[in-house]
């Protein structure tokens, strides 16, 4: 019996806005590559995803997973759909340079009525190379093969009650790993010792929610190193006198609840992070007051960056974007941001992780929170850990 995580009702749902968006675009057909999107619209969760597979969603009828052969098994195993909606090409397309699991997909296309159809594909997707669009154009020549990116992403925007259950358990996990950072973080701890402990955390999961791997292995840099954004870890002993920022996530069943949280060690900060912190709590304030339904996403950043300038200081860059399912290498949902360009309408059961980290010259500040947007009043913040620096002598 399939452990699914969610109910038919719930696929359904999915099918109807995928193809309500399908019929907006004048499309026929969609061939989706993102992980993301398969698992929303199929259920497929497998480290599969560095050879050529996706789903191909038509105006009726069940989607189908295609995938290598050794993978279909465990579409079988993974999927909602029946048995014969889950298909497999030979290993011998893999990694091959003779042929290409394009000309196999181009078949099972032909096959399912669609030589001539208007078919949507991502073109802006980590998963759906060049050279898998080039074979496919070639092999389809009376399709017309259209960019459909993002299509099936926006669909999954507001969350319903069923996915919102999956990213609080997924918040449970974030707590419990941060509170694991924050309790073991200490001078002459060797960082990659600490993300050790970090990882086993959030696989443990808590209570009966086991934890599933994070889109984004732990950022864990200190110093001069939290000066950037996105650096991991290192074997490097922890120091005194230095910041340290943790961005991590719990995740369960590929659903993420992203936290970020700042650990200063060895005595008081010096003052600059203390003003600087201060700017911060007061911003994440700001923005979850005009997190409501109804304001958009730029209200947010505009409430956060009106704050920062009263201190005076200046922030470039996005400050946020919707999370729910995700696989490497990205837990975000990559649609709407929130920045000062950016329009999209809150609607109550969208989730975001609120980003308003700082970057200095000499150290980085990250505090940050995924926030719900409720039916009336300021979101809610989904994880339960406290909102601020943590010192340590």
């Amino acid at each position: 019996m399939k452990d699914l995580p969610f109910t038919p009702v719930e696929y359904d749902r999915r099918l109807k806005r995928a193809r309500a968006a399908m019929e907006e675009r004048g499309l026929d057909a969609v061939f989706i590559t993102d992980p993301s999107n398969q698992n929303w619209l199929t259920g497929y969760d497998g480290w599969s995803f560095y050879v050529h597979q996706g789903a191909i969603l038509t105006m009726d009828g069940p989607p189908l997973w295609w995938g290598r052969h050794m993978d279909m098994l465990g579409g079988r195993r993974t999927c909602w759909m029946e048995n014969d909606f889950i298909l497999g090409y030979g290993d011998h397309f893999v990694q091959s340079t003779e042929r290409h699991p394009m000309q196999d997909l181009a078949e099972v296309l032909k096959r399912y009525g669609l030589e001539t159809a208007t078919i949507g594909v991502e073109m802006e997707n980590y998963y759906y190379s060049a050279k898998a669009h080039a074979v496919l154009c070639e092999e389809m020549p009376n399709a017309k093969i259209v960019d459909a990116t993002t299509l099936v992403n926006w669909q999954r925007i507001v969350k319903s009650e069923e996915e919102l259950v999956l990213i609080r358990k997924a918040a449970r996990i974030s707590e419990k790993v941060m509170r694991t950072a924050i309790d073991m973080a200490e001078p002459g701890l060797r960082k990659n010792d600490l993300v050790a402990s970090i990882l086993k955390a959030g696989i443990e999961g808590v209570d009966d929610d086991w934890g599933d791997y994070p889109a984004i292995m732990p950022l864990t840099p200190s110093g001069l190193d939290a000066t950037a954004a996105h650096l991991t870890w290192n074997g490097n002993p922890m120091q005194p006198g230095e910041a340290t920022f943790f961005e991590l996530s719990g995740c369960y069943r590929r659903y993420h609840a992203p936290l970020c949280r700042t650990v200063f060690l060895g005595g008081e900060p010096p003052q600059d992070i203390r003003d600087a912190e201060k700017a911060q709590l007061e911003g994440i304030q700001a923005g979850l007051e005009a997190a409501r339904p109804g304001n958009r996403t730029c209200d947010i950043a505009q409430a956060l960056l009106d704050v920062l300038a009263k201190y005076e200081i200046k922030r470039e860059g996005r400050m946020g974007y919707p999370v729910g399912v995700s696989y490497p290498p990205d837990w975000g949902e990559r649609t709407a941001s929130i920045r000062l360009e950016d329009e999209t309408v809150l609607e109550p059961g969208m989730v975001f992780h609120f980003m308003p980290a700082l970057w200095m010259d000499t150290w980085g500040l990250e505090t940050t929170e995924t926030i719900l947007i409720n039916e009336d009043g300021p979101a809610e913040c989904l994880c339960n850990m406290p909102r601020q620096m943590f010192v340590k002598d």
